[in-house]
């Protein structure tokens, strides 16, 4: 039987930040912006959630409900250094890991009963070097599969462990709202609810075949989920499986509307760099490149062009993206956001004449050099010229390049 441990940092980007300001320790914080942005809570600490706030929510709203929090812009720099010793510590206890994001991961835990005792022991020995080395708190999930263990370090959640022993799996679902199964969103709640599908247990009691009908291939995850099972979505291979993405992509909101073709086009040039800079960093190249521009009254249009050669150059990336946006913006009308996506991922460029060979590789060695300064000094130590004037505050919410676990090819 596999022996898979969850950990989640708890509130990882205030608890970060905690660290190198104890005066916000007790205090309702809110991290992702200012409160008169129009960005979204990245995370909220636990005195804040009191008030409503989570992660997601527009930071205006959030001021709405706890208008004395503490607004933060964030640190990702200093979130991509703490979540880099949580990894080191992780691989220390196996060699199996998964960073599934930049505060959470995986660990296959089997066959380390000789050297580290129990799951209960191991967990509480995790528990135990991961707050002596960080000086945070995690909670942990035990389980045989991948959805318990997730779905039990959030119910240990705050700074917890918490076991579901084989064959208890459902026993310990059933009385979740299903809206606790990962993968189940408003949407998705919405139209379980519709069924009159709130608890997990609603869900185990129905036939595979009446999801199916209803929900198709979804449906059929959603039944092996609630008996605990690794079903469909993210748990469709094997924990550190090398799992590429299907699309990059990047977009920016701006505080105020724009029609500033200078501030535009910078921003443009900005998101092309952080879409390559993910590119190279997963080995991959984008056949197709497209644009999505939303304007002041939330008409939102998306664009897209096939290359005839696939890239994970900046300066190709950008060169594609401003072709899209000259096409389709009218000088004069005020931008409310902007994003650049890249898709139909391959694994080469594919055939390309040897001038444009020797140009690419010369651009390869130059944004490869880019890249290991950026590993090193953060993300804004060197950038295409073009992008200086976008140089827009990083996102804390966003999935960065950089992460643990995910090295360039």
């Amino acid at each position: 039987m596999p022996t898979i441990f969850h950990l989640d940092m708890d509130a990882f980007f205030v608890s970060v930040e905690e660290l190198f300001d104890p005066s916000l320790k007790g205090r309702p914080v809110v991290v992702g912006g200012q409160a008169h942005e129009r960005g979204v809570v990245s995370a909220a600490s636990y005195e804040a959630r009191k008030f409503g706030v989570h992660s997601a929510l527009p930071l205006r709203t959030a001021y709405q409900l706890c208008p004395q929090a503490v607004f933060l812009d964030g640190h990702p720099t200093r979130y991509r250094e703490y979540s880099e010793k949580v990894f080191e510590v992780l691989n220390s206890f196996s060699p199996v890991v998964e960073m599934a994001s930049i505060d959470e991961a995986y660990l296959d835990m089997t066959g380390t009963g000789r050297l580290l005792g129990p799951p209960l022991a191991a967990a509480h020995l995790l528990h135990e070097k991961v707050k002596r080395t960080t000086g945070l708190n995690c909670s942990i999930g035990i389980a045989a599969s991948r959805l318990v263990a997730k779905v039990a370090s959030d119910q240990a959640k705050p700074n917890g462990v918490l076991w579901v022993l084989a064959g208890q799996e459902a026993g310990f679902l059933a009385p979740l709202d299903v809206r606790r199964i990962p993968g189940v969103g408003k949407v998705a709640e919405k139209r379980l609810h519709s069924y009159g599908i709130r608890r997990v247990a609603d869900l185990a009691r129905l036939d595979e075949s009446f999801l199916e009908e209803r929900f198709g291939k979804w449906g059929l995850a959603l039944a092996g989920k609630s008996r605990g099972l690794d079903a469909g979505g993210w748990f469709d291979s094997e924990i550190g499986a090398d799992d590429d993405p299907k699309s990059i992509s990047h977009e920016h909101t701006f505080d105020r509307d724009t029609a500033d073709t200078h501030l535009l086009d910078s921003t443009l040039a900005r998101l092309c760099v952080m879409v390559g800079r993910r590119l190279r960093e997963h080995g991959l190249y984008a056949r197709t490149i497209q644009l999505k521009l939303r304007d002041k009254d939330f008409n939102t249009i998306t664009r897209s062009r096939t290359l005839d050669h696939a890239t994970q150059l900046d300066t190709e990336l950008l060169r594609e993206s401003r072709l899209l946006f000259r096409k389709n913006w009218k000088p004069g009308r005020r931008v409310r956001l902007i994003g650049v996506h890249a898709g139909s991922l391959e694994s080469t460029e594919g055939q390309m004449s040897l001038l444009e060979e020797e140009a690419s590789g010369r651009w390869r060695k130059a944004l490869g050099a880019a890249d290991r300064l950026r590993d090193r000094f953060g993300e804004k130590a060197v950038s295409l010229g073009s992008a200086v004037k976008g140089d827009f505050r990083e996102r804390t919410h966003e999935n960065p390049a950089g992460l643990p676990g995910k090295r360039p090819k």
